[in-house]
């Protein structure tokens, strides 16, 4: 495979607090790859932006809410679709928050969107979907995380 330039990119799990769900987005099937799967929100990285940045810029721009980035979920390398220089993606997985976040406004990339569980979603995604994984382990670490630790991780995402 040719050595060239990869696509960095963002997913932002969201979670309101008040509720303990999770925000699941079903992907349009106007979308160019993955139509009609289930998902949390996603995009690339523009260039010059952070990560975090990333993240609570696409969560703003696809529900029309602002949502807190908590903690880093974890780093993966992918293609989207084929395995070619112009799919690869390095992605970061962020959970993020929101305590009462309202109507959700879909943009034009997701058709349904559903607050669900943790169970609830293992029970919607198949076995093996990156999405149980990402759930699975943002619960373990909002199990595990004292308000002090996850406010310490808090302050490092926030802006500015």
């Amino acid at each position: 495979m040719p050595i060239g330039r990869f696509y960095a990119g963002v997913s932002a799990l969201v979670w309101c607090s008040s509720t303990r769900r999770y925000l699941l987005l079903k992907r349009s099937e106007k979308k160019d790859f993955g139509g009609g799967a289930w998902e949390c929100v996603t995009g690339r990285v523009d260039q010059g932006e952070g990560f975090a940045e990333a993240a609570r810029r696409e969560v703003l721009e696809e529900l029309d809410i602002e949502a807190q980035v908590d903690f880093l979920l974890g780093v993966m390398h992918f293609y989207r679709g084929e395995a070619a220089p112009k799919n690869e993606l390095v992605g970061v997985y962020f959970a993020c928050s929101v305590e009462e976040p309202g109507p959700i406004r879909l943009s034009w990339e997701h058709s349904e969107a559903r607050w669900a569980t943790a169970e609830e979603a293992y029970g919607l995604l198949p076995a093996g979907h990156w999405l149980v994984e990402a759930i699975r382990h943002a619960e373990t670490m909002r199990s595990l995380l004292s308000p002090d630790l996850l406010e310490h991780f808090r302050a490092w995402f926030r802006p500015g």
